[in-house]
């Protein structure tokens, strides 16, 4: 809520035959003028608090307000659940907005709910039938008479899909448009997208594989052991190492099978495996204006099965010119994808500095507070 900065009358315009500063709807920001607030007869242009679309109007024109009253809702929907739900409800709460959570039956009861503003229930506990269930989502959004929906993470917080719909329900979805969401989701299109904004790519296939043909011929270009790949993958699934012919013709159709069950996409393509490489992602922050900033970077090398255990910054291992210039990168990149909100650009660095672009994850991290204890950033803010 935007609240009463003094006690005194409320005005919602200059005049009575004046238009009004704001009306449901609106967007705001702390320089919007939202309300006037007479006291000891001098008229008080007041300002937003706080960024964000009205919903509600609480106080009628002329009644007098109290300091600290709520006078106009700012709410967002949280679509997902757990410690991501629980950061966001605390940016919410410190920023002045109100929060609406969701949960699974599974998840009745659970802490994060007690401290949202308000909570609908979204279906059973199996997340295909909640969380995964983009008319369930919406219609609590449209029941809360929300603004926006922060994703989190997992979940729909990468369904381009999901998104489109938010848009064409006039609801705000908190992190990076349709489009580039598209381009980056499919790993294909941001390595060619890589390319153009000179960002270094490890060598791989033109496009996606579909013979074993093709994919022995790529492998004898760039020499074994290749990496085959899922364009929709993530997580490490969908991913395979091949030394030898016999070996890729196996994983080939290993990949396949498993990206195909764990995303519905069975595309792969082949890259050259880099041996024992670092891993290192650059966090970005980009707004609606063009604008884009790195908060460097995280050391997620240590994994089990391409899955990460350990995050540290800074990275150990990488010298300052390295770092500067994958951060540049990454900078490079998000900007040429038209990219908004936070996003992580993901590369692997080999054992002579060298580093290449791997994937974008365009959506808040799991890991995103090793770089907020770091750089006392609020990334959820």
């Amino acid at each position: 809520t935007i609240n009463s900065p003094m006690v005194g009358t409320f005005y919602l315009s200059s005049s009575p035959d004046a238009a009004p500063f704001i009306k449901i709807g609106d967007q705001v920001g702390p320089d919007t003028t939202i309300c006037i607030i007479e006291a000891m007869k001098v008229f008080n242009e007041i300002p937003a608090e706080t960024s964000g679309k009205i919903t509600a109007v609480l106080v009628e024109n002329g009644m007098p307000v109290e300091f600290g009253q709520p006078l106009f809702r700012i709410e967002i929907l949280i679509a997902n659940r757990g410690e991501i739900a629980l950061r966001v409800i605390r940016a919410c709460k410190e920023m002045g907005i109100e929060s609406v959570a969701v949960f699974s039956e599974g998840d009745r009861g659970s802490n994060y709910l007690s401290l949202a503003d308000e909570a609908y229930c979204i279906g059973p506990a199996r997340a295909s039938e909640s969380y995964l269930k983009i008319a369930n989502v919406i219609a609590a959004a449209e029941v809360g008479n929300v603004e926006a929906i922060h994703p989190g993470f997992g979940f729909l917080s990468e369904n381009a899909h999901f998104n489109e719909i938010c848009r064409n329900c006039q609801i705000d979805f908190i992190g990076p448009s349709p489009e580039a969401m598209a381009k980056l989701g499919d790993k294909n299109t941001a390595r060619e997208l890589a390319r153009q904004a000179g960002v270094p790519v490890v060598p791989g296939s033109a496009g996606c594989i579909s013979e074993e043909s093709e994919a022995v011929k790529f492998a004898h270009e760039v020499g074994f052991p290749v990496l085959i790949k899922a364009t929709a993958g993530g997580g490490g699934r969908g991913m395979r190492v091949a030394s030898n012919d016999l070996a890729l013709k196996s994983a080939l159709q290993q990949a396949r099978a498993e990206a195909e069950a764990a995303f519905g996409n069975g595309d792969v393509y082949l890259e050259k495996y880099i041996e024992h490489p670092r891993h290192v992602e650059v966090q970005v922050l980009a707004d609606k204006h063009g604008n884009a900033i790195h908060l460097w970077e995280r050391d997620c090398s240590t994994q089990r099965r391409h899955q990460k255990l350990i995050e540290e910054s800074p990275s150990p291992n990488i010298n300052e010119e390295t770092r500067q210039e994958m951060c540049e990168a990454a900078v490079r990149l998000i900007k040429a994808a038209d990219y908004s909100n936070a996003a992580t650009v993901e590369f692997i660095v080999d054992k002579d500095g060298n580093f290449y672009f791997i994937e974008v994850n365009a959506r808040i991290q799991l890991e995103h507070p090793v770089t907020e204890l770091v750089t006392g950033v609020e990334l959820i803010k």
